[in-house]
């Protein structure tokens, strides 16, 4: 009896695998960029890379760039460039091996060398001053960036940034867990909804629109060997003598019920950067940007007309 019973346990993993295997085969990047390249975007060569960026708002207007979380893309900061682009102008791009852009030739994807890979293309598209954003590993290449070239970065603005010790990760990465490099590689959808969800406090509020768009771009061919690269190099040292060292305006958002960064963090951040504030929200989690979008973009609004007085 029990071989009858493990025969149909077999059966059934099998199916399961291959089910998933059909829903997460690889997506050639000439059918994503159909579907989500706009006729505003454009491709710019720096670093080796060709990078997708998105401009929105007067080219003549102070300049907001903003950059996107682990497994994400330039979209995931839609809603605030919806809100923030009739006064700045709103510069976004997808990070290397994420979303439509491209991957570095010799696959350094530390964060060290990202911080180098973003610098220049900011080189190539950002206008002297500017202020900066980002969310989570946006918001770690963010300060870091602004800490190598205080005279360029105006003000700073992270949601949920890495920075602290977080899964283990300090100054030596860790082995990438079976489960998540398999996430990363096949990306069904089943899958990326579950993991989406984990970011919102409220659920409800991810859209089908975001899961088919994150499920697409984590398929594009190369992306998701691109994003397990980037976890078995990932770093996470004492953000301290670098946090401590930056004077440039810093706003801080962080949702209370962050599942991903510990919301304690933050008062951290905020209590070693010298010009920094920290702004909390008991109803959101760790993309507060998306999932309370006219608080937090009211928030920054604010804040760059206070700098930029």
């Amino acid at each position: 009896m029990w071989l009858r019973v493990l025969g149909v346990v077999i059966l059934l993993a099998v199916i399961a695998i291959a089910w998933i295997a059909f829903l997460s085969r690889p997506v050639d990047t000439g059918e994503i960029r159909d579907e989500y390249l706009l006729g505003s975007d454009r491709y710019v060569e720096a670093a080796g890379i060709a990078w997708r960026v998105r401009e929105t708002g007067p080219e003549d207007g102070p300049a907001l760039v903003l950059v996107h979380g682990f497994s994400h893309s330039l979209e995931a900061f839609d809603p605030w460039a919806e809100r923030l682009d009739e006064a700045y102008r709103v510069i976004r791009f997808d990070l290397p091996g994420h979303g439509l852009s491209g991957r570095p030739q010799d696959a350094d994807y530390s964060n060290a060398a990202t911080v180098e890979q973003v610098g220049a293309l900011l080189d190539e598209i950002a206008p002297e001053r500017f202020a900066l954003g980002g969310n989570s590993l946006g918001g770690l290449l963010a300060w870091r960036y602004a800490a190598q070239n205080p005279d360029r970065v105006a003000a700073l603005v992270l949601v949920s940034p890495g920075g602290y010790s977080i899964n283990g990760v300090t100054e030596e990465p860790v082995e990438v867990p079976p489960g998540v490099a398999f996430y990363l590689r096949s990306a069904a959808e089943p899958m990326v909804r579950a993991a989406l969800s984990a970011l919102y406090a409220d659920p409800s509020k991810l859209t089908g629109q975001e899961v088919e768009r994150v499920t697409a771009y984590m398929q594009r061919e190369g992306n998701g060997e691109a994003m397990v690269a980037r976890l078995e190099q990932f770093t996470l040292p004492d953000p301290e003598p670098v946090l401590s060292g930056i004077e440039t305006p810093t706003l801080i958002l962080w949702g209370e019920q962050d599942a991903m960064i510990p919301a304690e963090h933050g008062a951290r951040f905020a209590a070693v950067m010298a010009n920094a504030r920290l702004v909390t929200y008991e109803d959101a989690g760790h993309v507060a940007m998306q999932e309370l979008p006219d608080a937090t973009a009211a928030e920054v609004e604010a804040f760059l007309e206070e700098v930029w007085r």
